[in-house]
């Protein structure tokens, strides 16, 4: 399976915003974006004004490396938000939130997209009571994640717990800390997403 495996602070210097690809990290003054506000490379310093297809890339780009998702895949998901009813940019979203990864992340059981997608894929998570170790599988209303009995008494999983007992969940998980399981309500609105990316410019770009 292919994957990005360089370092993922150069993704959000060139972004010139935090993607909070590296959990707890990226909250203190060790961050990458805090550290070197410029895009990484040779000609970092001299980053220029975009044009009007510099903006639309850009907009992908960073939603792409904000769910951790590859061009092919990304794509996919596009052609599926396409064909559904209602804004494709927003139906792009709520697929990608959708995702068994980031629902993890979001759910505060990770404390980050790409933490998630290793803890699912060593199985430490099952969906209605199903295992399940495939990242991309997208949660439904009404679907519900929760730990393994055996990986409850994992110390890093109680470590993982611990650290983000406190982080506000959306409104659309409802997230039960005794029993370690989280419930999707519903799809998420767009308001309910918190990505700063123009969604519209990805549709421009993809419908050239």
């Amino acid at each position: 399976m292919a994957r990005y495996t360089k370092s993922v602070c150069r993704l959000c210097r060139r972004e010139n915003e935090k993607l909070f690809l590296k959990g707890e990290r990226c909250y203190t003054e060790k961050c990458a974006v805090t550290k070197r506000t410029f895009a990484p490379g040779q000609h970092g310093k001299n980053r220029k004004k975009f044009s009007e297809y510099g903006l639309q890339l850009r907009a992908k780009q960073k939603t792409k490396r904000y769910y951790g998702v590859l061009e092919s895949q990304f794509r996919k998901y596009f052609d599926i938000a396409t064909r559904k009813k209602g804004m494709a940019g927003e139906n792009l979203l709520k697929i990608l939130e959708s995702r068994f990864d980031n629902f993890v992340y979001r759910s505060g059981l990770a404390n980050s997209r790409k933490e998630a997608r290793q803890l699912v894929r060593h199985n430490h998570f099952t969906i209605n009571g199903k295992k399940a170790n495939i990242p991309s599988i997208l949660i439904k209303p009404n679907d519900v994640i929760a730990v393994t009995e055996k990986s409850k008494t994992s110390e890093k999983i109680k470590s993982i717990i611990e650290s983000n007992s406190s982080r506000l969940k959306p409104q659309w998980i409802n997230m039960d800390q005794t029993k370690l399981t989280s419930q999707m309500l519903q799809v998420p609105n767009r308001e309910d997403i918190d990505i700063n990316v123009q969604e519209h410019l990805i549709v421009e770009l993809y419908s050239k």
